[in-house]
């Protein structure tokens, strides 16, 4: 099945919007502008202790996605990632790097990036890890969906044709119910809620404001679905296969994970409340 998956990016596609018809039109209109005109886009990438994987990827990524700049967001690896970045951005161009005070959250370093990519006028954003558990080759499927009527493309493992590869029962368990979980809580038709490989139009997540969420971690990844979702957005899956790192150490943690889960049953409950007393 992986193979399979992996050789077949963008067949199987699921839809999850919650559009008035004023969105839907604005969408397709702005899909047919994104066919007609060259689109500015950029990979951010945050960092933190990644030496041993960026200089790699960052070269995958420009083969991949030759027209894309690239904007590394670093939290002072201590490891020498973001000088890594430099000499590759020296080397390849059209790489920024991003140097932060020190590790602050996934979240954090994301709001800092997007906020960047808006105002450097980019129209598309793709968000991925750069440890290779997401294949830069998927990109060009995403933008395709972007530039047909999407606002959001998510790389989707639990998907028809995603699949993740390299984990142990424990963790694919964990992360499929988990998704499960926050779908049903919160009522999101996503299948895959905690993926951070995603392509966004650049006004579709302008107009959530990154900058007003609190979230760090896997649940940063959640709310701003959630809030996407709730804004009208169209938001496509498209099947990824997801490889565990080779190289480096994972961020991942079971506190992590604990957070994750406290704050999605938090929006549920309030979201419940909200309704009831509307």
């Amino acid at each position: 099945m992986e193979k399979d998956a992996a050789a077949r990016p963008c067949e199987p596609v699921r839809l999850a919007a919650r559009s008035n018809g004023a969105h839907w039109r604005r969408s397709l209109a702005d899909g047919r502008r994104l066919r007609s005109l060259p689109v500015r886009t950029v990979v951010v990438l945050p960092t933190y202790n990644e030496a041993e994987n960026i200089v790699r990827f960052l070269h995958a990524v420009r083969e991949a996605a030759p027209d894309a700049d690239v904007l590394v967001v670093d939290d002072n690896s201590p490891d020498g990632t973001a000088a890594l970045a430099e000499e590759t951005a020296s080397e390849l161009g059209r790489i920024k790097v991003l140097h932060r005070g020190g590790k602050q959250g996934l979240g954090a370093a994301y709001r800092h990036g997007f906020t960047t990519a808006f105002d450097e006028g980019y129209e598309a954003i793709v968000s991925m890890d750069s440890d290779f558990s997401h294949d830069p080759a998927v990109i060009p499927t995403m933008l395709d969906l972007l530039s047909h009527g999407a606002d959001v493309v998510i790389g989707s493992r639990y998907v028809p044709g995603g699949a993740t590869v390299d984990w142990p029962l424990r963790r694919r368990v964990l992360s499929k119910w988990g998704n499960r979980y926050t779908g049903f809580v919160l009522r999101l038709p996503v299948s895959d809620c905690t993926s951070g490989f995603r392509a966004y139009r650049a006004d579709a997540l302008r107009a959530i404001d990154p900058a007003s969420t609190t979230a760090e971690g896997y649940a940063f990844l959640t709310e701003l679905v959630r809030k996407l979702i709730a804004d009208g957005a169209k938001v496509v899956e498209t099947p990824i296969v997801f490889r565990d790192r080779q190289f480096g150490t994972s961020k991942m943690s079971g506190r992590i994970i604990v957070e994750s889960m406290l704050l999605v049953t938090k929006w549920g409950v309030f979201d419940r409340i909200g309704r009831s007393g509307a």
